[in-house]
């Protein structure tokens, strides 16, 4: 089991963004020290719900500064961004940091950054599935050309190749942010573990890796590569002596952060989004995670394993909007749940 942490760089009620930034990093710094395997860093614009516009610059940051962590994209929205140009940047980073690197994409939402960045809606409703393609081209050919619907262009050299990595691994592996069976089936067909989102629980996401597997086998994907598809499990945790405790923290500070963040969220269209309650959705997710006690943190994610089948977890540490309660929080995550793991 690989345990990592999720961040999304949060800008909490009466937080700057440089306070937001700042937590984010020394997070990730405390996680290489912990022990744990990976840093996922989440990417928005616009909004304070995530103060981080671009995951794979964040991503470049963290890698110069560790020396043992995974840093991963969680994730590279691909609509409002160009394949080849995200493909160079994502080549850049495996090959320098020795193959410390993950891509992890997905298609975001119908928010304004659509308009903002020229992409358009269509972008985001039809055209995931080609710029995909021309992406994991772009990580796996030495050189590529382009006739899509969306991308068209003469055939020009892969510079710099992934493969040219000094390690045995051909490439950055890249996962996929799946919400939906269209999802599933797009990344399973492909052979690519997916990410599943922090409001599902331990029954949705089983039923999704289920639907994988099926979707995989109907493609003709190898059985050895559907076994050991490593897909992750986004979730929150927060340690605490006591669960009551636990919860307390996390229902103080993450409804005010919820509520101003999703709220800020315009779509590109206007079409009308129905927000969650901020303190119902709070109360869900401490019911789903880890969140209590260092032994129910461990039996949790255990558990999640188990009915799972998912060995890779990106939990969200930073749920107390406290950058020094944030710190104990990895540091617990790392010297009282991880050893109960194996």
């Amino acid at each position: 089991m690989r345990v990592g942490s999720f961040v999304l760089a949060a800008r909490f009620p009466g937080q700057g963004d440089g306070e937001a930034l700042h937590r984010a990093v020394r997070s990730a710094e405390v996680a290489e020290e912990a022990g744990l395997d990976t840093v996922w860093l989440a990417e928005h614009h616009f909004v304070p719900y995530g103060t981080c516009p671009s995951a794979v610059t964040l991503a470049a940051l963290l890698l110069g500064r560790t020396r043992r962590l995974r840093v991963g994209t969680a994730v590279s929205v691909l609509p409002t961004a160009h394949p080849v140009a995200l493909g160079e940047q994502a080549a850049l980073l495996h090959i320098t940091s020795g193959g410390r690197f993950s891509l992890g994409v997905g298609r975001g939402g119908p928010w304004v950054d659509l308009e903002v960045f020229g992409s358009g809606l269509k972008a985001y409703e039809e055209e995931f599935p080609e710029s995909l393609d021309l992406l994991l081209r772009w990580l796996r050919e030495p050189s590529v050309a382009a006739a899509g619907e969306r991308f068209g262009f003469r055939e020009v050299p892969v510079v710099p190749r992934p493969s040219e990595c000094l390690t045995d691994m051909e490439g950055p592996e890249v996962v996929v942010a799946c919400t939906s069976p269209r999802s599933v089936r797009l990344a399973a067909e492909r052979g690519l573990p997916m990410l599943l989102g922090m409001h599902v629980g331990d029954e949705e996401k089983a039923e999704m890796v289920a639907l994988w597997r099926e979707y995989a086998r109907a493609a003709g994907r190898p059985a050895e590569e559907i076994l050991d598809a490593a897909h992750v499990s986004a979730g929150v945790c927060q340690i605490a002596d006591r669960r009551t405790d636990a919860v307390e923290t996390l229902t103080k500070a993450m409804p005010g952060w919820l509520r101003q963040g999703l709220e800020a969220h315009v779509t590109v269209d206007g079409r009308q989004r129905a927000m969650r309650d901020p303190l119902a959705y709070t109360e869900l997710l401490c019911g789903l995670h880890p969140v209590g006690t260092p032994r129910l943190c461990a039996d949790r994610l255990a558990a999640t394993s188990e009915r799972t089948g998912i060995s890779r977890f990106a939990l969200l540490v930073e749920g107390s909007g406290d950058l020094a309660a944030t710190e104990e929080n990895v540091r617990r995550l790392g010297a009282e749940v991880l050893p109960h793991l194996g």
